[in-house]
C-alpha cells in the first residue's frame, strides 16, 4: 500500500521561538532588534508565512508587553513563556503546549534570531512533511540546523528532553537515522544574532 504524501501543509503550524532576552546584546530582546525598519520578530513571522505556513504561534518572554505593543503580530497566536530566562527549552515546551487541541499535525520550529533563513528554506522543510511521525530538519552542507519540523507523535518526547538552551538537540541526535535532512545551504545562511558583532547582519 502506498501512502500519499501530504504536501499542502495545512496541518503544519509554525512555532517561532522569540522569547530571548539578548543577554550578550546588553539585554536587548532579540524580538525587538531592528531589521529593515521593523522589529526582527515581524520579519521572522513574514518569512514563515511566505514559506507557506498558514498558522504561526509566537513564543514571547523578555519584555513581552513591549513586543506586543511595538510589533505587528496580527493573526499570530501569542504564547507567553514566564520561564524564558531558563533557556530556549522552556520556550519550545511552551510552544508545543500551545498546539494542544489546535488540530496541528506537525510543528515547524524556527528561531527569531536567524534572519539569514528565508522563505525558501521554510518551504523546503514544510514540504518534506508526510505525517505525524515526520522528523525533518534543514541542513547546511550536511549539518543539521533550523527550521526543524516535528510531527505530533514526537511532541511529548521533545518536551520531555528540552532543557536549558539545548531545545530538541538531544532528541534529534538520538533519532538521527529517522531525521530527514533537507539541504538548504544554497538558499539560506544559518547565522545567529547573538553578539554585538552579529548585529552587522541586520539591515
Amino acid at each position: 500500500m502506498t501512502t500519499r504524501k501530504t504536501t499542502d501543509g495545512a496541518g503544519v503550524v509554525a512555532l517561532l521561538l522569540a522569547a530571548g532576552g539578548g543577554r550578550r546584546l546588553g539585554g536587548r530582546p532579540k524580538a525587538l532588534l531592528p531589521h529593515r525598519g521593523r522589529p526582527l520578530v515581524e520579519h521572522a513571522v513574514r518569512v514563515l508565512r511566505e514559506g507557506g505556513c498558514r498558522r504561526v504561534h509566537v513564543v514571547l518572554g523578555a519584555r513581552s508587553d513591549e513586543v506586543r505593543a511595538r510589533a505587528d503580530l496580527t493573526d499570530c497566536v501569542l504564547v507567553d513563556n514566564p520561564d524564558w530566562e531558563q533557556g530556549m527549552g522552556t520556550s519550545l515546551r511552551a510552544g508545543l503546549d500551545s498546539l494542544a487541541g489546535s488540530g496541528a499535525r506537525a510543528a515547524l520550529v524556527s528561531l527569531v534570531d536567524q534572519p539569514g533563513i528565508g522563505p525558501e528554506a521554510v518551504a523546503r522543510v514544510r514540504e518534506a512533511y508526510e505525517d505525524e511521525s515526520s522528523l525533518v530538519s534543514a541542513s547546511y552542507d550536511g549539518v543539521r540546523g533550523h527550521p526543524v519540523l516535528f510531527g505530533a507523535a514526537h511532541w511529548s518526547g521533545v518536551a520531555a528532553t528540552a532543557t536549558g538552551d539545548r531545545g530538541a538537540r538531544a532528541y534529534l541526535k538520538e533519532r538521527a537515522p529517522a531525521v530527514t535532512l533537507v539541504e538548504c545551504g544554497d538558499v539560506a545562511r544559518p547565522f545567529d544574532i547573538d553578539t554585538e558583532a552579529d548585529l552587522a547582519h541586520l539591515e
